[in-house]
């Protein structure tokens, strides 16, 4: 159902899912240079779609890891999302990383439905982790619920998981899934703060294989912002290794407007 029988085309196929989010930011662009030439203002123009657009963001991301099963290179990751109306956001991004025997290529397409004047959201996100060198494919369904808003929140859902190796017929697998934050300090301007959970945008683990985060965000002005995280996490080949923990660096930028 979600596999074929040759890696590479899955590969090619499914890198290409969340780079389309980034065509439409391009598309965007070209919309507003158009509504802004001949005098013409962005309302003005009357496309529907560029007129339900209430934000936009791309974000770009370096990311290091002491791994103990082999020498970490290092990861690029690369997203782009936009919400529409104030209630519906939806994001994208690929993410490639290397070590000294293995290319990890992992996407993610999400949308997030926030209906209510609290904070609650749904979201529904698929997660897509490969291994070229192994024949590895791990696509993930991931249904989950969200309440929080600034200082603190929490998520909770169910990882519905189709794997496979070496060109081995696929495995299903159904994982609880949670993550949590708390920011001690949340100004304008900044934000510090702890998080811990078992998935991430790229990657949707097993039941035991959490991380713990500290995070440290900086809001430059109303479009630029900044993101360090220092990551305690499960190492070792990939998180199986559950009695071994390694720590990783992951640092960039946000755009928004």
């Amino acid at each position: 159902m979600f596999l074929c029988n040759n890696p590479s085309m899955n590969f090619k196929a499914l890198i290409i899912a969340p780079l389309i989010l980034l065509f439409a930011l391009n598309f965007v662009f070209a919309a507003e240079d158009a509504g802004t030439e001949s005098g013409r203002t962005h309302t003005q123009t009357g496309n529907a779609f560029t007129d339900s657009i209430t934000e936009k963001e791309i974000d770009a991301f370096l990311r290091t890891e002491y791994n103990r099963s082999a020498t970490f290179y290092g990861e690029l990751s690369l997203m782009g999302g936009m919400e529409f109306f104030d209630q519906l956001k939806v994001k994208g991004g690929i993410s490639l990383g290397r070590t000294e025997r293995q290319t990890d290529i992992n996407t993610f397409v999400r949308a997030n439905y926030m209906p209510f004047s609290f904070p609650l959201g749904f979201t529904l996100a698929w997660i897509y982790n490969g291994i070229p060198e192994y024949e590895a494919d791990m696509h993930t369904i991931l249904p989950y619920i969200s309440f929080g808003n600034s200082r603190a929140g929490i998520s909770v859902g169910m990882n519905f998981r189709f794997s496979s190796h070496f060109g081995e017929e696929a495995q299903f697998e159904s994982i609880l899934s949670f993550s949590g934050y708390l920011n001690f300090l949340d100004t304008e301007s900044l934000q510090v703060g702890i998080s811990a959970g078992n998935f991430t945008d790229f990657y949707a683990k097993n039941m035991g294989a959490f991380s713990l985060k500290l995070h440290a965000i900086v809001n430059l002005d109303n479009n630029w912002t900044i993101i360090n995280e220092i990551e305690i996490l499960q190492s070792g080949a990939d998180g199986l290794a559950t009695n071994f923990y390694g720590f990783a660096w992951r640092g960039g930028a946000r755009y928004k407007w």
